[in-house]
């Protein structure tokens, strides 16, 4: 029975047994392929260290040749490690990191010079850290330009950039407008001299209407002309925050001004204008003026060199002072006379802030000058200076001053002129001096009997008792002396040194002496020595007179015989 049981069970051969497992992977770190297990150590490296083996010629061996992959049989997922992505997809879907600048701007500076093979300005490099910088009359390359504003662009230290005297072209002015739209921080830029020209002036101002920190703008000495102008007024049309505005020697003419009208008829916070040097004797510069009397908050306006003359701009100066809170108005180097001039001071008493008038190298004459300082005598006037240079004034002039300067209505009150005409009294000469110097030229004109007219007056007046003495004691005391003299010349000695009066004329000779020692210091008296005693003759010995009667004898016969020998003849 064994037998049979044994023989009707079948064999079973397993061939594969399956296990239940859950749908989750293994973790990764479980994972075959990123199991790192260290090496075994080379017995024949450890050798070769301790210089007991050699590696032959460093061929290798052809049983170490790898088999190809579809000849072994492995797992992709289990025996192959999993691929680390290289940047594939940032490079696809993500944008290339830009550079990161400080905002100082002097590390981009250098880049872009580096970058535009531009020689970078130090003045420029060290001045980004600075609150100003100023290139002045520095000759900047024109790419430079581009650079240096790029490097500007979000500089919070520089308030005053100057390129005042440089060539600047259209694309140096489309980087500067470029900069301020983007900068903020700029308060002055100085343009002076640059030759900007109309299409210049339009790519510099296209982003001033969106900043809001620019103040003050200097554009003196370029070439804007009449196009230029209408560029620049429309700026201010766009509304642009700028107060203080220098166009000076543009040539601004009277489109121009009429496009300026326009501009400041809009806005209102114009603080100083300058429009000297330019061309606006025109009719539409009163316009100018028209909207300027609108604006509440203007300072300072300079309309010097513009040959602005006449009754029509006088007035509308006029109007000007009624209304416009100005401290400075420079009306110099204009034609303005005349009829002009009452005009121009007639309502100075109605502006109260005005502190300086600016009249100089005006053709005005002496009369306009009296009414412009006579204006100064109403107490509502408070203007402290009066500039008016090469005009000439008069002694009526002199004397208003006087009173205005008495009144001590205006602390420091200054009033500048040229000259003052017919400023002299006419003084003939001094009629003593020219007497004593006459008496003086006669005293010396006699060669036989000289004398010194002033020792005779300081003896006069030592000898005589009292200092008056009349004009015939005079000519006697000249007579006993020898003096030659002159009646006449003595009758106007009396005229000019006189004394008291009487029946004759008089001369006070304190006052004769007093003048001689003024005119002629270094005449003194000499000093009268004492009186000496009388002495006796001494007798000369007897052996000299008899030696005397011989000589005498002698001399006595010679001339005894002369006598003869001329009779006999």
């Amino acid at each position: 029975m064994s037998q049979n049981s044994d023989e009707s069970e079948p064999e079973t051969i397993i061939l594969f047994e399956y296990v239940e497992k859950d749908s989750i992977e293994d973790p990764r770190s479980e994972w075959s392929s990123l199991l790192i297990e260290k090496p075994e150590e080379n017995k024949n490296k450890l050798l070769h260290a301790k210089g007991l083996y050699s590696p032959g010629s460093g061929e290798v061996c052809g049983k170490y040749i790898a088999l190809s992959d579809s000849d072994v049989l492995r797992h992709c997922h289990y025996n192959y490690p999993v691929v680390v992505d290289p940047g594939i997809e940032d490079a696809l879907f993500n944008p290339e990191k830009p550079i990161v600048y400080p905002a100082n701007g002097q590390a981009r500076y250098l880049a872009l010079c580096e970058e535009m093979k531009q020689c970078p300005v130090g003045i420029f490099y060290k001045g980004l850290l600075a609150d100003e910088i100023d290139l002045s009359y520095y000759g900047v390359h024109l790419m430079g330009v581009q650079a240096m504003t790029k490097a500007l662009a979000y500089n919070t230290n520089v308030k005053r950039f100057s390129l005042a005297d440089n060539f600047l072209n259209d694309d140096a002015c489309f980087h500067l407008g470029e900069l301020l739209n983007i900068n903020w921080t700029i308060t002055e830029l100085n343009l002076a001299g640059c030759r900007i020209k109309p299409s210049g002036v339009r790519n510099l101002v296209a982003g001033l209407p969106a900043n809001r920190t620019l103040v003050k703008l200097d554009l003196t000495g370029n070439e804007l002309g009449e196009k230029g102008g209408e560029n620049f007024s429309e700026l201010i049309l766009q509304g642009s925050s700028i107060s203080q505005i220098n166009l000076s020697k543009n040539k601004l003419g009277q489109y121009a001004a009429q496009a300026l009208a326009e501009a400041i008829y809009v806005t209102n916070n114009l603080t100083h204008l300058n429009l000297s040097w330019n061309f606006l004797n025109t009719p539409n510069v009163t316009k100018i003026l028209d909207e300027i009397s609108n604006n509440s908050v203007l300072n300072e306006l300079n309309l010097s060199w513009n040959s602005l003359e006449g009754v029509r701009i006088a007035k509308a100066i006029q109007n000007l002072l009624k209304v416009a809170p100005l401290t400075i108005l420079d009306l110099s180097n204009n034609r303005f006379c005349n009829d002009a001039t009452p005009l121009l001071v007639s309502q100075l008493n109605k502006c109260k802030t005005l502190v300086t008038l600016d009249l100089s190298y005006n053709p005005l004459t002496t009369v306009d000058a009296n009414v412009v300082i006579e204006k100064m005598l109403q107490n509502t006037v408070k203007v402290q200076n009066v500039l008016m240079k090469n005009v000439y004034v008069d002694k009526s002039f002199i004397k208003t001053l006087e009173k205005v300067k008495e009144m001590d209505l205006r602390d420091n009150f200054t009033v500048v002129y040229d000259r003052v005409l017919q400023n002299y009294d006419i003084k003939g000469p001094d009629m003593r001096e020219l007497l004593l110097k006459r008496a003086a030229f006669l005293s010396r004109s006699n060669k036989k009997h000289r004398f010194d007219i002033a020792l005779v007056f300081l003896q006069l007046r030592k000898d005589h008792p009292i200092s008056f003495i009349s004009v015939s004691e005079l000519l006697q005391y000249f007579k006993r002396r020898g003096v030659a003299s002159n009646g006449d010349l003595v009758e106007e000695l009396g005229e000019a040194f006189p004394g008291p009066k009487g029946k004759q004329p008089t001369l006070d000779l304190a006052a004769i002496v007093d003048f001689v020692q003024r005119l002629w210091p270094e005449t003194k008296l000499p000093p009268t020595p004492p009186p000496e005693p009388e002495k006796e003759p001494e007798p000369l010995p007897e052996s000299r007179t008899k030696k005397k009667r011989e000589i005498t004898l002698q001399k006595l016969g010679k001339k005894e015989k002369r006598k003869k020998k001329i009779k006999r003849s």
